[in-house]
C-alpha cells in the first residue's frame, strides 16, 4: 500500500490472555463460556478485606515469552494500580505493571511478502483483565467471570511502516504464544486483542507526529483495513490544514473500527498517564524471580516458529510459502512433525497435507485436526505413491474416500480392484488378445 509522500508509523499493544487454570490474583477458575458471574470470588468483586495472591503459573508463562523473544527478564519487578471508573471494574482500578515491568526489550522475526524483517519489542507486563458488559435492549448487565483473568500486554516500538508489517508482526506474536503454550490466542473469544497506535509523517521526517489509538482489533484482516483507512484519513486531514500545528490538526485520540462501514470512528480524546493516577499496589510485594527459575523454564521451551521455519526451508527443502502455511498452524505443524519419518520425501508429505487434505476439508469448513484422519494415514498414502503401489491420480481418489469415510488408505485400496496394478504378464496378454479380437 503506497501513500505517496507520507509514511505510516505504527506500534502495537497486544493483550493476550494466559493459559492458567485460575485467575491472576485469585483462586477463581479461568474458564471461557461459563454462566455469568459463576467464576468469581471475594477478590474479583473487590470485597472489603480481600487480598490478591499472585498466580505463579502466569509468571512462568511471562518468563517463557521473555525467553522466546530474547527479552531482558527483570529479576525484580512490581505491580501498580491504574485507576479508572467503569462498571466492569469493581475495584475501580486495574492491577498492572507500569514502573517496573517483568520484561524489557526483545525482538520478533517475521516474514513480510517473502522478506524476513525484524521488529523490536519495547516491553511486556502482567496485568489482570476487566469484566464484561452485556447489553439487553435498554439494559446492561455485568459479567465478572473475566475480571481478574491474567493478561500479558506486549508493547512494540513504533517500528512498523505498513499495515502488512503490522499484521505480520501480530501474527508472529500469536504463533509464538501458541508454540510456547502460553495462550490459545482465540481472537473470537477475546484471548488476543490488539490496540494499534498509528501516526503519519512526511517521508524523510525524523519527528513523530501525534498518534491515534485504534482499540480492540479482533482480526488481522480488520486491522489491515482499519490501518489503511486511518492512514489515508490522517494524510487527508494534514493536507487540508497546511501550516496548522500538528497537535491541533491531529489531537491524540482513541478510535474504534466499524466493520460495517469499514472505517474508524472517534470514541474519545486520549487519556494521559496522569489521568490514571498510577501508584504502587500496597497489597502486593515486589515480584522476585530467581535465575534458577528462569533456567528451569528455559529447559522446557519448545522449538520456536522462526527456528522451525529455518529447519523446514533449509533442511527439509520446503518452499517458504509451504513452511509458512504449516508454521501458522501449530497443531498442523506438530502433526507434520510426527509423520516426517514415515515418508521418504517430506516435501511430498507437506504438499499432500496442506494442499490436498487441508484444501479438501476447507470445502467442508472442517479443520484437519478435527477431521478424524490420522496424520499417519496421510503419510501412508504418500508412501504408497513413493513405493509405486498407486499413481498420483489414484491417490487423489483414495484421498477423497479418506475424507468421506475416515478409512485407512490400505483398506480403501484393498476394497477397490480397479486400484490394483496388473503385474501378471499372462493376464495382461489375455486382455490384449481380447481387445484385439473385439476390434478386428
Amino acid at each position: 500500500m503506497e501513500y505517496e509522500t507520507y509514511e505510516p508509523v505504527i506500534g502495537l499493544e497486544i493483550h493476550v490472555q494466559l493459559n492458567t487454570q485460575t485467575k491472576l490474583f485469585s483462586r477463581s477458575m479461568n474458564a471461557f463460556g461459563s454462566e455469568p458471574n459463576t467464576n468469581i470470588r471475594y477478590t474479583d468483586t473487590a470485597q472489603p478485606g480481600s487480598l490478591p495472591l499472585l498466580n505463579k503459573k502466569a509468571v512462568e508463562l511471562a518468563v517463557r515469552l521473555g525467553l522466546a523473544i530474547d527479552a531482558k527478564i527483570h529479576l525484580h519487578s512490581r505491580f501498580d494500580r491504574k485507576s479508572y471508573f467503569y462498571p466492569d471494574s469493581p475495584r475501580n482500578y486495574q492491577i498492572t505493571q507500569s514502573f517496573k515491568k517483568i520484561l524489557e526489550g526483545g525482538k520478533v522475526v517475521a516474514d513480510v511478502d517473502g522478506v524476513t524483517k525484524e521488529f523490536l519489542v519495547e516491553s511486556a507486563h502482567l496485568e489482570d483483565d476487566a469484566g464484561m458488559l452485556k447489553h439487553f435492549g435498554p439494559f446492561a448487565g455485568v459479567d465478572l467471570n473475566r475480571a481478574g483473568v491474567p493478561l500479558i500486554e506486549i508493547v512494540s516500538t513504533p517500528c512498523m511502516r505498513s499495515p502488512k508489517e503490522a499484521a505480520a508482526y501480530a501474527m508472529t506474536i500469536k504463533s509464538i504464544m501458541e508454540y510456547i503454550e502460553a495462550s490459545d490466542c482465540n481472537m473470537e473469544e477475546g484471548s488476543l486483542r490488539i490496540d494499534v497506535n498509528i501516526s503519519v509523517r512526511k517521508k524523510g521526517e525524523d519527528q513523530l507526529r501525534p498518534k491515534v489509538e485504534i482499540k480492540n482489533m479482533n482480526s488481522f484482516s480488520n486491522m489491515i483495513t482499519a490501518l489503511d483507512y486511518e492512514i489515508r484519513r490522517q494524510i487527508r486531514v494534514y493536507e487540508e490544514n497546511p501550516g496548522v500545528p500538528f497537535t491541533e490538526v491531529m489531537p491524540n485520540s482513541t478510535y474504534r473500527f466499524d466493520p460495517v462501514e469499514q472505517k474508524t470512528v472517534l470514541m474519545r480524546k486520549k487519556e494521559t498517564a496522569a489521568d490514571y493516577r498510577y501508584f504502587p499496589d500496597p497489597d502486593l510485594p515486589p515480584l522476585v524471580i530467581t535465575q534458577s527459575f528462569i533456567d528451569q523454564v528455559k529447559k522446557g521451551l519448545p522449538e520456536l516458529p522462526h527456528k522451525r521455519f529455518i529447519r523446514y526451508t533449509e533442511t527439509l527443502g520446503l518452499s517458504p510459502y509451504s513452511a509458512g502455511v504449516l508454521i501458522a498452524d501449530r497443531a498442523l505443524s506438530n502433526a507434520f512433525e510426527r509423520a516426517i519419518h514415515l515418508v521418504k520425501n517430506p516435501i511430498a508429505l507437506c504438499n499432500w497435507l496442506t494442499v490436498e487434505f487441508v484444501g479438501r476439508l476447507n470445502e467442508d469448513k472442517v479443520h484437519f485436526m478435527d477431521a478424524n484422519i490420522p496424520i499417519e494415514n496421510v503419510a501412508y498414502l504418500v508412501s504408497m505413491i513413493e513405493n509405486g503401489v498407486i499413481t498420483g491420480k489414484i491417490a487423489k481418489e483414495i484421498k477423497e474416500q479418506m475424507c468421506l469415510t475416515k478409512k485407512h488408505p490400505q483398506e480403501i485400496f484393498d476394497q477397490n480392484p480397479d486400484y490394483k496394478p496388473l503385474s501378471d504378464t499372462k493376464e495382461i496378454e489375455a486382455i490384449i488378445h481380447e481387445v484385439l479380437k473385439e476390434n478386428r
